[in-house]
């Protein structure tokens, strides 16, 4: 297994709702090790470069519109796997899917306040963490 390095944010509505903690607690208890972290407010612009990939999807701009909607926690957790294991510990997009005891299941109001996002390749967590931090 190989040591890598995801990026995982935890969105407005997650810290709205004061569960950073609760948060970072599932993910250090799974084995995911924080290495670097900041709380910021994303600009529309920011967000809107972040989230490019979706431009073409009818779900883009409510996305950078709940991105932009308050501050965001940033971080890059480190482990085994780290990103798919980051994935499985976040759960299904949709908390309705998502497994018992993952974060989006816990925490997540729905597909759209789904608490966290995470890196869904290698390729794409260090383009990720590359936006957010310096090397």
């Amino acid at each position: 297994m190989a040591i890598e390095q995801t990026l995982s944010i935890i969105k407005p509505d997650a810290v709205r709702d004061n569960n950073i903690g609760n948060i970072l607690a599932i993910f250090e208890k799974s084995g995911l090790v924080v290495k670097g972290m900041k709380m910021l407010q994303l600009t529309q612009e920011q967000a809107q470069e972040f989230y490019a990939v979706h431009q073409e999807r009818p779900f883009y701009n409510s996305l950078v519109a709940f991105m932009i909607s308050g501050p965001v926690v940033v971080s890059i957790l480190e482990g085994e796997n780290a990103v798919l294991h980051h994935r499985d510990v976040m759960g299904a997009t949709n908390p309705e899917d998502a497994a018992e005891g993952t974060i989006r299941q816990l925490y997540g109001a729905n597909i759209d306040n789904n608490a966290v996002h995470g890196s869904d390749s290698l390729e794409n967590a260090k383009i990720e963490c590359d936006f957010f931090f310096a090397e």
